[in-house]
């Protein structure tokens, strides 16, 4: 079903890129709705008749699906036959955009890419998929590592463990360009993975004003981006990660991951309970954070704890 919306979007051309590599995907293109995330999660809950209260269970995947599923009228949400699918949601604005832990997520059309991939998921291990996320988007983005510069200097794009990429010009601090939400839904024997990510195309005054970390936007990357451009630029990329990540787990990423690390070697506080303070190591090969506090080395799981670096204002 092609609105305008979809069309302008360029759904069907992204729809026939991206079906090779995962087949039976579709891409949905909307104007607005709460939360890419909230819709997918909430897709596949009601489809597999899962709720909040029941037990999650790991199982393993289904055989993939050989063609594309049709786009009908006559089912709940008016766009699919299999809601458990493979879905690349775009949402052109958020009325409740999420962010990790809670918080939300500011979202303007024009000026913000707002997007989810919900897929059938069954890596190895889960450990390390927000960052590899992070490193497929950070490097679709910016090809400038920090091995490209002067030794010490962070690329352009740097990526804040576990789940932040930052606008690095070197004349201020960090800036937040976008950020990863990760959630997990069981269905039957199998646990969809529902990947949103949220990035900064334009400037948007009310989250310049909301961010701690500062608003940053990819059109002081790229000047004349648009959030359709930026989701041809990310769109393949991502999915290639994260089938890999589901073959081989996060060895691949590790060292790209290094390349960026915003945090290794800084100062950084924790902000939760209990409250930490020390210096970044770096991560462990299951992309666990590192730090030096005092004489202890404490190995942070990703939500364990939500990190700043120290400097940075609370």
């Amino acid at each position: 079903m092609n609105t305008p919306t979809a069309v302008s979007w360029g759904a069907e051309p992204l729809w026939r890129e991206l079906s090779p590599l995962l087949p039976g995907i579709s891409v949905e293109v909307v104007a607005s709705c709460e939360s890419t995330n909230t819709v997918l999660v909430e897709r596949a809950r009601r489809s597999s008749g899962v709720t909040d209260d029941q037990p999650s269970r790991m199982g393993e995947l289904e055989p993939p699906i050989s063609g594309p599923i049709p786009l009908v009228e006559a089912t709940p949400h008016g766009r699919r036959a299999g809601d458990t699918q493979p879905c690349l949601l775009v949402a052109e604005t958020q009325t409740r955009g999420r962010g990790r832990q809670g918080r939300s997520w500011l979202s303007d059309a024009g000026a913000s890419l707002t997007f989810s991939l919900a897929l059938p998921f069954g890596p190895p291990d889960w450990s390390g998929l927000s960052l590899a996320v992070g490193v497929a988007l950070a490097d679709a983005l910016d090809a400038r590592t920090a091995a490209d510069g002067p030794q010490g200097e962070h690329p352009r794009v740097a990526l804040k463990w576990p789940n932040d990429l930052l606008w690095c010009d070197g004349a201020t601090a960090p800036r937040k360009l976008g950020g990863i939400l990760i959630e997990t839904v069981p269905v039957g024997q199998r646990r969809m993975a529902v990947i949103g990510v949220g990035l900064n195309v334009a400037p948007i005054e009310a989250a310049a004003a909301e961010l701690s970390q500062g608003y940053a936007c990819l059109q002081e990357l790229l000047p004349g981006l648009t959030p359709q451009a930026a989701l041809r630029r990310v769109a393949r990329p991502l999915l290639q990660a994260v089938l890999q990540f589901q073959r081989e787990g996060f060895a691949p990423f590790k060292a790209r991951f290094e390349q960026r690390d915003l945090l290794a070697g800084r100062p950084v506080r924790g902000l939760g309970e209990p409250a930490i303070e020390g210096i970044a190591l770096g991560i462990d090969d299951l992309g666990a954070l590192r730090v030096q506090v005092g004489t202890e080395v404490r190995v942070l799981a990703s939500g364990e704890v939500s990190l700043r670096l120290a400097d940075e204002s609370a």
